[in-house]
Formats: C-alpha cells, structure tokens, sequence
C-alpha cells in the first residue's frame, strides 16, 4: 500500500476509475450485444441499435475507457455485421 500522500490520493484515484470504466465497458457491451441481437429482424431496429451502439462506443472513447482506434475499429465491424445481415435477409 502506498505511503505518500500523493500516492495514496492516486491510489483513490485509480480505485474511482476502475469503477467508472467498468460501469462504461458493461453498457458498451450490452449495446453492442443488443445490436448483434437485431441482425435478421426489421432494418429500421438494427439501423436504431447500430447507432446506439456507435453513440456508446464514441461515449467511451471520448472518456478515456476505450482507446478511439479500438472503438473506431469495433464500430466498423459491427456495423459490417449488420449490414451483412440486412443484405442476407
């Protein structure tokens, strides 16, 4: 454990943003997965959970939570799936 006082305020710090990041994390992937759900089912729906999906996705790497290239990179594989999914259907 840390001894100093900075480093036992960054120790705090580190705790608070755990929590934060992983609460950003989870609603990411629960967006995501809600979009995947939709692929097969009424366009306007899956075209309603892309962006959603990307809106959280850009939410989380504006935090700091995710890296932009990886958001950047997820948001374009999904919404290749879902598209993929459309012209399938």
């Amino acid at each position: 454990m840390a001894n100093h006082k900075s480093a036992l305020k960054r120790a705090r710090q580190s705790v608070v943003r755990h929590a934060r990041n992983s609460i950003n994390k989870t609603k990411v992937k629960n967006t995501v997965k809600k979009a995947l759900s939709t692929i097969g089912g009424p366009q306007e729906e899956s075209a309603l959970a892309l962006k959603k999906a990307m809106s959280m996705l850009h939410k989380a790497a504006s935090k700091g939570t995710l890296h932009p290239r990886n958001a950047a990179r997820r948001i374009s594989r999904l919404s290749q799936h879902i598209f993929k999914g459309q012209t399938e259907s």
